[in-house]
């Protein structure tokens, strides 16, 4: 309980000094928010909305951080974009970034910046084009299950959970890295996010929704803290 509490402080003073909500009305706290990453390329970017929310009341729950439970989203060249610590991408499709949107993507997550991306099915092979373009000289490396984001908040000894079943395949997530800073963790075969969303939207078992929370929660705090 006395690591909860550390963390708790800590985060709230990072949250504080750092985080601001991005929205398309502009920053509107400095509560800790999570921008959705819109994105060219066809692919649903906007699904299931309440995914974020929910997974923001509960990591206040757990560790007191002042959030701000709301959906919103942001482009990579929106002015706001550089306002938000924690941006997070999902979908099922493709996905494209402008050479501009390349440079600037990049630029972010070297200074500071932290882009979390869950596949909801069927966009590994456009998240992986697309992050060689940011990260030409880098390719993403799966975690090892010792690796501190496991093991930050709740224990995750076998590295991601298993939420949905998908094509069957191990959960895995992988990262990218800069100057020895995580920057990038990508979650493949394993969909934590889906069982974020409200409960009548994927039916997910109450374990497993738990077990999603749980895995967000040290996503987020592991961001934060690092």
């Amino acid at each position: 309980m006395w690591i909860m509490c550390r963390f708790s402080v800590l985060l709230c003073l990072i949250v504080a000094l750092n985080a601001t909500a991005a929205s398309q009305d502009g920053p509107a706290s400095s509560a800790f928010s999570i921008a959705r990453l819109k994105y060219a390329g066809g692919g649903d970017w906007y699904n299931d909305p309440s995914e974020e929310v929910n997974l923001l009341l509960y990591v206040h729950r757990q560790t007191g951080i002042p959030v701000d439970a709301r959906y919103h989203f942001v482009e990579i060249q929106s002015e706001n974009f550089f306002a938000s610590p924690f941006v997070y991408l999902t979908g099922h499709g493709n996905i494209s970034f402008s050479q501009a949107e390349v440079g600037r993507l990049r630029t972010y997550l070297e200074n500071g910046g932290f882009l979390y991306a869950d596949d909801d099915y069927g966009m590994d092979k456009a998240f992986r084009r697309e992050m060689k373009k940011v990260f030409p000289d880098q390719d993403l490396v799966e975690l090892p299950f010792s690796h501190g984001l496991y093991h930050c908040v709740f224990d995750f000894p076998q590295g991601p959970p298993k939420i949905h079943e998908h094509d069957g395949k191990p959960a895995q997530a992988f990262g990218l890295f800069h100057n020895g800073r995580l920057v990038v963790y990508y979650t493949y075969e394993t969909n934590p996010s889906d069982g974020w969303a409200d409960p009548e939207v994927h039916k997910d078992p109450e374990e497993k929704r738990q077990q999603a929370f749980r895995f967000g929660t040290d996503i987020v705090v592991w961001a934060l803290t690092h």
